[in-house]
């Protein structure tokens, strides 16, 4: 479980996100449909000649996996001059 943490001021809010939301937000990120039109989308301002590139499901599965396994990591951990804290983590 992923955990996002934010602390403005005297309110602190925890976002707990399952593994499992993480591997479905993945799995329609990569599908082809998805990225069709998200490059449409990127050609239509037609400023940037960048392109998504198109990432298999099978090359995120292993990464997704040993992030599964590494529980209490800290990803990150910000604050900034208002005194909003920020941090995620696994």
């Amino acid at each position: 479980m992923i955990k996002i943490k934010i602390k403005v001021k005297d309110r602190r809010i925890i976002i707990p996100i399952p593994y499992a939301f993480l591997h479905l937000s993945t799995r329609v990120l990569t599908s082809k449909t998805i990225l069709v039109h998200i490059n449409r989308a990127i050609e239509k301002n037609g400023q940037n000649h960048f392109q998504f590139p198109y990432i298999s499901w099978n090359d995120l599965k292993p990464l997704l996996k040993e992030l599964s396994e590494q529980r209490g990591l800290l990803l990150l951990e910000t604050n900034l001059k208002d005194g909003t804290e920020v941090s995620i983590r696994l």
